[in-house]
């Protein structure tokens, strides 16, 4: 059933009107968008991750009731921040449990002594975060077209709109940050 657009607006302008349970009716409205965004996003990670697309929507959410302050200019401008709430949770959840599974609190040995024993891994969620956030320092609007494709998954024309960008130049920002992302994803050789 396709969302209704003008009713999702007007509940993001009542919500940033102040008026709670505006987002109360928002959530049932958005919920599927929110959960079809988290299982795209899982298509990005290793076999037996330990979170839900459910369970990630619903800590989304909880963050999203605390951004207070937003002013929502559309619908797309809350679904591309939906869609970064929703990266952060994956993230976090990876680093917590790559910490948990490095002893936690445990002291730590020096690199040059484990060296010898380090297994690489394949970049995977951390290391296209860690690389967004490069590309942030570098070029901030290709880091937002980047986030808003992938994370989001905005077509072209729907970043265009929620960037104040024309096509051309998101087509342009896309090609040069993926080219860019290729490049440092890309295993040493």
């Amino acid at each position: 059933m396709p969302m209704p657009v003008r009713e999702v607006t007007a509940l993001l302008d009542a919500w940033s009107d102040g008026e709670p349970e505006a987002l109360a009716e928002l959530m049932p409205l958005v919920y599927d968008e929110l959960r079809r965004i988290a299982v795209r996003q899982f298509r990005h990670e290793s076999k037996g991750h330990t979170l839900q697309p459910t369970a990630v929507v619903n800590e989304a959410f909880l963050r999203l009731k605390g951004q207070r302050q937003v002013r929502w200019r559309s619908r797309t401008e809350f679904f591309a921040i939906a869609s970064k709430l929703i990266r952060r949770v994956l993230v976090d959840h990876v680093r917590h449990r790559r910490r948990l599974k490095r002893g936690g609190d445990v002291p730590k040995v020096p690199f040059d002594e484990m060296l010898g024993r380090a297994e690489l891994r394949a970049p995977g969620l951390i290391a296209l975060d860690d690389a967004l956030e490069a590309l942030t320092e570098l070029a901030p609007r290709q880091s937002r077209v980047v986030e808003l494709r992938i994370f989001g998954g905005l077509t072209l024309e729907e970043v265009a709109i929620a960037l104040d960008m024309s096509r051309s130049t998101v087509h342009r920002e896309w090609n040069a940050a993926l080219l860019w992302l290729r490049r440092e994803l890309s295993p040493l050789e």
